[in-house]
């Protein structure tokens, strides 16, 4: 009976003596997050322990930091499994060029082959302000769709309202 007794008692001295040995969540949880937070890629992830399981969370910039900090924290003393709800920031747009028609002024080239085609028209002048082609002058119907013609084949933004018909 005495020695079932110490038997009990020594059982009972071991287990506890192996079960305080252990590490406890709240250190695991601790030690996870210093290693982590050691990176600067990985400042903004947290980890939460419970039995021994790590689950981190969090963002990362891609995924290599992803699985990097799930090896991190499978390394802590510890850690038996970790849970890895890390999510990878989307990256950043790509820079959009400008539409064409923010263009606020005419190439030379297109200026040109502007003033070429408009050369055979008498009467008709031409001057450009920014993005435009403004004309003035007096005009047929047959050489107001020449020039109608020669401004959208050159895709030119036109100022017409200052010529005239001619009677």
């Amino acid at each position: 009976m005495k020695a079932n007794k110490l038997l009990m008692v020594l059982a009972i001295t071991t287990a506890i003596g192996f079960t305080g040995c252990s590490p406890k969540d709240a250190d695991i949880k601790a030690a996870v997050e210093t290693k982590l937070k050691s990176k600067p890629d990985m400042m903004n992830v947290v980890a939460d322990v419970k039995d021994g399981v790590a689950t981190i969370s969090g963002e990362c910039k891609d995924a290599t930091c992803k699985a990097d900090c799930e090896n991190m924290a499978k390394e802590v003393k510890g850690v038996k499994s970790v849970i890895n709800n890390l999510s990878v920031a989307a990256p950043p747009p790509a820079p959009v060029a400008p539409p064409a028609s923010l263009n606020t002024s005419l190439d030379a080239s297109t200026q040109q082959k502007v003033r070429d085609g408009l050369k055979d028209i008498p009467g008709v002048t031409v001057e450009f302000s920014n993005d435009k082609a403004v004309l003035t002058g007096e005009v047929t119907k047959a050489n107001r769709m020449k020039i109608m013609q020669i401004l959208s084949s050159a895709k030119v933004k036109s100022d017409v309202s200052q010529l005239k018909d001619k009677k």
